[in-house]
């Protein structure tokens, strides 16, 4: 199947590491001309050079973006059109916020997480859209978490913004879908990446018991009795961004080999 992504002009959000480089990776495989992003320039460039030397495209370059800031947001995707003449896709990512339940959290952890994980995904809409809309072509997509299914025990932060996010992204596939841009939002289940690692060991202290043990005992709820690898989530990220997806929009999909039970 020919995704239509060669030359294409893709920015990837927070891409120096896990799933935004997984999918950054893929699309550069497919002859995109891919941006990837981080708020260190170090790291950046780093990813860059990684995934220009793996894909074999040397049309990957680095750019500095602090998604918590609505400045730097507005200087990369200038310097992107101004660069490229045009902005195809875009992959909203961040890290996630602070894990705890309730009690744990301040008016500051709810105002950061806001920021962080949803906030950012509007102000970087509102970036792109005004070119989208006059190419009339556009595919944005939002890297989520399987808690817009199925809530996480101990991720309050996470459960409550990342469904406000696929609200926000439902209601504005709905606006944009005239200007052939699709708007969808993709979660990951179980990945294996640093936020994985990092969950299994919070639950591990929880527990009484080790890290490998928190594992074992996720992968055996697991379909597939594996967890997932950031190549095959981020190939699902790069169908719904590429012109091969013409009619899928406004859907929030995870990523979880059949790990979640939520209909």
């Amino acid at each position: 199947m020919d995704l239509g992504l060669k030359e294409k002009v893709v920015v990837v959000m927070a891409s120096s590491k896990g799933l935004g480089k997984a999918s950054a990776l893929e699309f550069a495989k497919e002859g995109a001309i891919v941006i990837v992003s981080s708020r260190s320039e170090d790291s950046a460039s780093a990813a860059a050079e990684e995934i220009r030397s793996t894909s074999k495209n040397e049309q990957v370059h680095a750019y500095a973006c602090d998604m918590s800031k609505a400045q730097d947001i507005q200087q990369l995707f200038h310097k992107v059109n101004e660069q490229f003449g045009r902005i195809d896709v875009l992959v909203n990512n961040t890290g996630g916020p602070k894990a705890g339940g309730f009690d744990n959290m301040s008016d500051d952890d709810w105002y950061a997480a806001f920021d962080q994980n949803l906030l950012s995904y509007i102000r970087t809409c509102r970036e792109v859209l005004p070119y989208m809309k006059e190419q009339q072509f556009g595919r944005i997509i939002n890297i989520s978490s399987s808690s817009t299914k199925e809530v996480i025990d101990g991720l309050i932060l996470s459960n409550t913004m990342r469904a406000g996010m696929v609200g926000f992204a439902k209601t504005l596939a709905r606006e944009v879908a005239g200007d052939n841009i699709m708007v969808n939002t993709v979660g990951p289940g179980k990945i294996s990446t640093g936020r994985i690692a990092e969950l299994n060991e919070a639950a591990a202290k929880r527990q009484g018991i080790t890290a490998d043990e928190v594992l074992k005992n996720t992968e055996a709820q697991i379909p597939t009795g594996r967890l997932g690898e950031p190549a095959e989530f981020a190939r699902t990220v790069v169908f719904l961004a590429s012109a091969a997806n013409s009619y899928v929009t406004g859907q929030s999909i995870v990523v979880d080999g059949g790990f979640l039970k939520a209909l």
